[in-house]
């Protein structure tokens, strides 16, 4: 019976032991990230509003990007074609009283209307729409013209 029990602790320890070093090796080569899709978009570009280096481009295809990575200023008012990926962004998790603290503080006190428009938000003004971002890699000109 004792000697059950010593070779169940020492087969309890070497699992342990072999548990601990497929984490450590896991943790010194981490899995590879996913190879960023290559996309290629055909339009022309265009300054951006919020500022004098940001630029914009629309592919009728795929839709509209905000250009980085790359100077474009000499392409402005062109047609181009452009290789590149979508810049993803981390997740961001926000917390906190929901619409807001003054809402949410006057609970049942305040009129449902009120409520639901608060809860709603607002719409965007002018210029505050955030397009996808777009890292171009490489950028060429192509015939055919822009709209004015």
């Amino acid at each position: 019976m004792l000697a059950l029990m010593r070779t169940c602790q020492a087969l309890g320890i070497g699992l342990a032991c072999a548990a601990s070093l497929a984490a450590a090796q896991e943790r010194e080569n981490p899995p590879p990230k996913p190879a960023t899709k290559t996309i290629s978009l055909t339009g022309c570009v265009v300054r951006g509003e919020m500022g004098p280096n940001e630029y914009t481009i629309s592919d009728p295809a795929e839709g509209a990007y905000r250009l980085t990575g790359v100077k474009l200023r000499d392409y402005v008012g062109k047609r181009v074609l452009i290789a590149g990926g979508v810049q993803t962004k981390r997740l961001l998790i926000k917390g906190g009283l929901l619409p807001n603290a003054n809402v949410a503080a006057q609970a049942g006190s305040m009129d449902p209307v009120r409520a639901a428009m608060a809860n709603a938000g607002g719409a965007a003004g002018p210029g505050n729409v955030q397009l996808p971002e777009f890292r171009v890699k490489g950028i060429r000109p192509v015939p055919g013209g822009c709209p004015n």
